[in-house]
């Protein structure tokens, strides 16, 4: 994940919308954008008619924090799924939705994707009972993913499986928190994946 080197709470002000970069504390009244629900900035409470190309590049910068990745890897995404049989905008939010690191938030073993990716980096997971280092990896139906021995006990794992009751589990996956595990059902259809992001603009963008 790329460096962020400002608030995170700041980027979902800008962006107008929650990108859950916190975890658990997003839930909470403690939630910067719950208590200043407006762009920061000495302007950021003025009304400001964006033009279309503004509305395209912030579609993009929201999906691109969503994930937290930077922008190098997500043209890299979004090259990948021009090459796709599907629409390019599902596409590239079905790759981006099937990251290692984002299916193991998903699952419920992180509070963030941040915290899924530092799980992934520092060896603590496994994909198909083989140690998985790389967050980026791609998942395919039918792949079991799950946390190592030593990182059963971990005191962030098991307060992030404590809070996963606040998000919807999609049908495409399969979590098993006694056994640390969790499995790919199937793909994740449109209306499985969260991320409020209008695909088609993202296209727009880089199309122009």
């Amino acid at each position: 994940m790329s460096c962020i080197n400002e608030s995170v709470c700041k980027l979902c002000r800008r962006e107008n919308t929650k990108l859950f970069l916190k975890g658990d504390r997003c839930y909470t009244d403690k939630c910067s954008f719950e208590r200043r629900p407006y762009p920061p900035g000495q302007h950021g409470q003025q009304r400001i008619k964006f033009s279309d190309f503004a509305l395209q590049l912030r579609e993009k910068q929201k999906t691109k924090r969503w994930y937290g990745l930077s922008e190098k890897q997500f043209r890299r995404y979004f090259h990948d799924a021009t090459k796709s049989k599907d629409l390019t905008g599902m596409a590239l939010l079905r790759n981006l939705e099937m990251r290692l690191d984002n299916v193991l938030y998903t699952l419920g073993y992180a509070n963030s994707r941040r915290e899924a990716r530092q799980l992934v980096k520092h060896n603590h997971v496994l994909l198909n009972g083989k140690k998985a280092n790389i967050p980026s990896l791609l998942v395919e139906k039918g792949d079991q993913i799950e946390l190592s021995e030593k990182s059963r006990q971990h005191t962030r794992v098991l307060s992030a499986i404590q809070a996963v009751s606040r998000r919807t589990m999609p049908s495409w996956l399969e979590a098993n928190h006694g056994q640390f595990k969790g499995l790919v059902k199937d793909l994740p259809s449109r209306e499985e994946i969260t991320v409020p992001s209008e695909e088609n603009m993202i296209v727009e963008y880089y199309s122009r």
